[in-house]
Order: structure tokens, then sequence, then C-alpha cells
């Protein structure tokens, strides 16, 4: 996530849901991944003193505690230098045997679709090699590119595909904030049809169908900046 914006942005706005709304925010997650009759239990972000906002971000499977085929199985699938996939906000869904994992990523903008990788030498063939996997799981050809723009929403996919092959029941939330500041130069749809093109050519470009191996667990809400009264 970009640096977060006073008053806009998908940052702010999850932490104004979260912090200032989070009965209704829990209802609404609760109902878009079908989960409503189980407590949701969100994790703290840690702190980053050299942070214009001082909070840390979860990042990659730090969350996940002892499992350690799951680590294990992470130093194979992605680069342990550079910075591992962050999070929106991660949660754990009811509780026991049955828990499932939720990961969180936010937009509220157009542009902040687009964000290609940045991975170079050693560390990028491991992301590629990783990123074709998933692909053939999923029916893609490999020649399809994973790491331009669409980089981001391909390694969100892609981590939900290594937590469920790797034994943890994971779900992916992506929320699209409607209705955030308008701004120069910045594209910020009104309405969740305002976003369903953008979201269509995205997915399109990642050759991704509406239904493949992961649909079932990959969950859209599209959530108001201000729900009326």
């Amino acid at each position: 996530m970009s640096r977060m914006g006073y008053g806009y942005g998908s940052e702010c706005h999850l932490l104004r849901w979260m912090g200032r709304h989070r009965q209704k925010f829990d209802l609404y997650v609760a109902a878009t991944v079908g989960q409503s009759e189980n407590p949701i239990n969100w994790l703290d972000f840690g702190f980053d003193s050299q942070a214009t906002w001082p909070d840390a971000e979860l990042k990659g499977i730090e969350f996940i505690g002892d499992n350690q085929h799951v680590k294990e199985k992470w130093k194979e699938f992605w680069p342990q230098r550079g910075t591992p996939p962050s999070w929106d906000a991660v949660g754990w869904i009811g509780s026991g045997e049955s828990k499932e994992l939720l990961l969180v990523e936010a937009k509220a903008h157009i542009g902040e679709l687009k964000s290609p990788c940045k991975a170079q030498n050693s560390g990028l063939e491991q992301i590629q090699k990783s990123l074709s996997a998933v692909k053939s799981d999923l029916g893609i050809a490999d020649e399809v590119n994973w790491l331009g723009d669409d980089y981001q929403y391909a390694n969100r996919v892609a981590m939900l595909w290594f937590f469920r092959k790797h034994g943890v029941k994971a779900r992916l939330l992506l929320i699209y904030f409607c209705g955030d500041w308008k701004r120069s130069g910045i594209h910020s749809p009104a309405t969740a049809e305002d976003w369903n093109g953008p979201l269509t050519q995205q997915k399109q470009r990642l050759g991704l169908p509406d239904e493949h191996a992961l649909s079932k667990w990959i969950h859209v809400l599209f959530l108001p900046i201000v729900e009326m009264q």
C-alpha cells in the first residue's frame, strides 16, 4: 500500500471503516465471504518508527504462527530478500480446526490497480517460476504476462494459491471503495458499475476466467466512502 492520504485513498478509508465503523464493516465482510456465523479476529499491525504513519504492515506469511511446513515451502516459493507481499488487513475467521485465513487488499482509485514487479536477478527468477506454477494450475498459458502493471493482483492470487496448496484454509477479499475524493488526474469510481469495466479488463489481461480453481475463495466487496443513513 502506498503512503496514506489525508481523508482519501484506500488505506485511509479502510482505517476509517475498521476503526470507526467496525461492527458494520465486519457484517459486510462476513456476508461477502459467506461466514456470517463466525467472528473475525483481525490482526494488529506492528509499529515502524521510520514511517510517516508509524505502523508496519503485515507481510508475507509472518502471521502464520508455528506452521513449519508452510515456512519451509515459503522459502522455495518466494524470495527471502527484498520486500514480500504486504497486506492491507489480515484476519482469522472462526476458530479451531475450521478457522480460515482472510487476506485483504483494498483499492480506492483506478491508478492503484497498477503495480508492476520490481524484483531483479535471482529474486525475479524465483517469482517467475512460482507464478508459472500458479498459471499452470489455473489453466493459463505461461506466456501471459503476470509481471506487468497487473502484477499486484497476480501475486495476491499466487499467495492464495500458495496457502491453500500447503494446507492453510485461506480466502482473498478484494475491497473497492466507491466515491473517493475527486482529485486532478485520479479516476475514483463512484459506483460498483464504474469499477466493473477496469476490473474485468484486468482479469482479461491476466488470462483469468470468471470461474477457475481459486475463484470460490476470491471475494469482492464494493464499499462506499460514506454510507447514506
